[in-house]
Formats: C-alpha cells, sequence, structure tokens
C-alpha cells in the first residue's frame, strides 16, 4: 500500500522540482500575460463613459467660472465649492444682489455647519431663479455629490448666457431668452448665407462633423474659416481635425468656448447649446454691415473680438438679431 502511494504521487514531486524554466518561461509569461490584460481591465473600467463625461463637465465649469474674475480660482471643483462660498461668488456676479453675504461664512471654515448655512443659502438663490432642484439641500453640496453639483452648475452657466443675450436684444423688452431662440437664430443666420446646413435640436446627431458651425461662424463674420482646412467630416479623424478647427476659430474670435473636441463630435447637448449660445452672443458684438456672404479665404490675420461679459454700450444693446 505504502510503495502504491509512493507510486501515486511521485511524478507530481518530480514534475514540479524537475521542470522549473517550464514554469518560468511559460507558466510566468502566462500568468503576466494574464495580469497585464486584467490590469488593463481594470484601469478602463475606472473610467467609464459616465466617469469621462463627468471629468469634461468638471473641466468645462471650472473654465468658466475662472473667467467670470470672481476672488477665489477654482482648482478642483468638486472638493472647492463644498464649502459654498465659491458658489456665491459666482450666483453673486452673474446675479448681482442675490447673495446675502451677512448670512455667509467666508474660509476658512472650521465649523461644518457654517459651510452647510452657505450651501443651503446656494440652493434658496437657485430656486429663485427657477432652477430645477427637486429634493436637493444645502447637506448634498457639502457631501460632495458630483451628480447635483453639476446639475446645478449647469443650470448656473445657462442662466448666465441667457442673461448675456437678453442684455443684447433690447427688442426683446425684458422677454426671457429660450433654448429655441438660440437654435432659431443659428439655422437662419446659416440659411440667409447661402448655406443649406440646419440642426433639428442641440443633440442633432449630423452636428458631428462640426460643418454646420463652421458655416455659422462664417456666416457670422466672412473669411474666418478656411474651408481648405475643412474635412469632409465622414470619420472620427476628420470630425476630430473639424471641432478643433472651430474651437480654435471661436476663441480667436473671442467667444468663451469651454468644451472640448469630443464635446462637439459626441453631440453633447450642454455643450453643444453653449458653443452655439457663444458664438450668438459673439455675432451681436460685430458692426452691423458685416455681409452675410461666407468665403473660401480666411482673412489672414483676423482681429480678436473681446468677448465682455459686462455692460454692452447702448449702440450694441438696441440691435436686433438678424
Amino acid at each position: 500500500m505504502t510503495a502504491q502511494s509512493t507510486t501515486v504521487h511521485r511524478p507530481h514531486v518530480i514534475s514540479m522540482r524537475s521542470t522549473p524554466n517550464v514554469w518560468t518561461l511559460s507558466g510566468l509569461q502566462a500568468f503576466y500575460a494574464v495580469h497585464r490584460s486584467f490590469r488593463r481591465d481594470m484601469m478602463a473600467s475606472e473610467m467609464m463613459p459616465d466617469d469621462i463625461q463627468v471629468s469634461r463637465e468638471e473641466r468645462a465649469f471650472r473654465l468658466w467660472i475662472n473667467s467670470l474674475g470672481i476672488a477665489t480660482y477654482v482648482n478642483n471643483l468638486f472638493e472647492d465649492v463644498r464649502n459654498g462660498w465659491v458658489l456665491l461668488e459666482v450666483l453673486d456676479k452673474v446675479s448681482p444682489g442675490s447673495v446675502n453675504w451677512k448670512q455667509a461664512t467666508k474660509p476658512p471654515i472650521k465649523m461644518p455647519f457654517r459651510k452647510v448655512e452657505n450651501c443651503n443659502q446656494v440652493i434658496k438663490i437657485g430656486k429663485e431663479l427657477n432652477f430645477s432642484l427637486v429634493n436637493v439641500a444645502g447637506n448634498d453640496i457639502v457631501q460632495g455629490n458630483k451628480k447635483l453639483i453639476l446639475a446645478y452648475l449647469w443650470q448656473l452657466m445657462r442662466f448666465n448666457i441667457l442673461q448675456l443675450l437678453k442684455n443684447l436684444r433690447c427688442h426683446s423688452q425684458g422677454k426671457e431668452i429660450s433654448d429655441a431662440d438660440i437654435l432659431s437664430w443659428a439655422n437662419n443666420k446659416v440659411k440667409k448665407s447661402g448655406k443649406t446646413s440646419q440642426m433639428e435640436s442641440f443633440k442633432d446627431k449630423s452636428l458631428s462633423n462640426g460643418i454646420f458651425f463652421l458655416e455659422l461662424l462664417s456666416a457670422v463674420k466672412p473669411r474666418v474659416v478656411s474651408w481648405k482646412l475643412v474635412t469632409k467630416g465622414e470619420d472620427d479623424e476628420e470630425k476630430k481635425l473639424n471641432a478643433q478647427y472651430i474651437i480654435s476659430v471661436a476663441r480667436k474670435h473671442g467667444c468663451s468656448v469651454f468644451l472640448l473636441p469630443e464635446d462637439i463630435m459626441e453631440v453633447n447637448q450642454k455643450m453643444i447649446l453653449t458653443l452655439t449660445a457663444s458664438i450668438m452672443y459673439w455675432s451681436l458684438l460685430q458692426p452691423a454691415e458685416n455681409s452675410e456672404a461666407p468665403s473660401e479665404t480666411a482673412e489672414p490675420d483676423a482681429e480678436v473680438s473681446e468677448s465682455s461679459t459686462g455692460d454692452a454700450t447702448s449702440e450694441i444693446s438696441c440691435r436686433q438679431i438678424r
């Protein structure tokens, strides 16, 4: 019985000890190959589409806030807004007089309830501005709820954009500017320039090739687009080149643009709206005598128009949108 037992187990012992190179060269290589694949999968899973979108929006809102010229500079959006102070500064900038500073506590804030008080006022003002804040409390901001913070900032940014456009449209006689107004303006602007591109909404998938926005930019100010640099936008590479060119031209001429090429390629509805509104705002600042017809040649040294976020002159304010 003992001999049989030894005979049964010996091959396994000999196999493990007598062929170490097999385990080193093949077994370990296979192990590390699987391990590398596993790490790649883990890294990919750590940055899922939702996380990528959050990262892009965080960047856009952070850049927008810092462009407003408030006292506090934002480095980490989700951390820096948790005490409520930055949001109160932004609210005071886009809606002057809305903040009760006597009830606000300036950082550094040691007592947690003071942060909640600041954020409660942020929510209160948001509701006064007709933001959609159902079941949202100040403590959600203090706790760093990313989804709710981004939702609040989007409504705040949109409010700011619409107010700027409203201030440049004296013929609106106090009428609020809507998303539909911006959409209609963009389509009419392109149509009047002799082009046929149109967008059905700010989530129209045909916008991914960038052609509509290049035609819109050209309609606002002829010769700003060099059509020799424009691709057909038939694949991702061509779409990205067009998107990068759109952002470059828009920024060069004073548009406040905070989106990424990927936002255009993937037709991010929020960012598409801000891009269109920014071009509309730039258009309202242009001299009325600008021609509507686009040109195949870009102007060599186009002057950069300053995109003002303050008060416009009475002449600009009283111009109607064409």
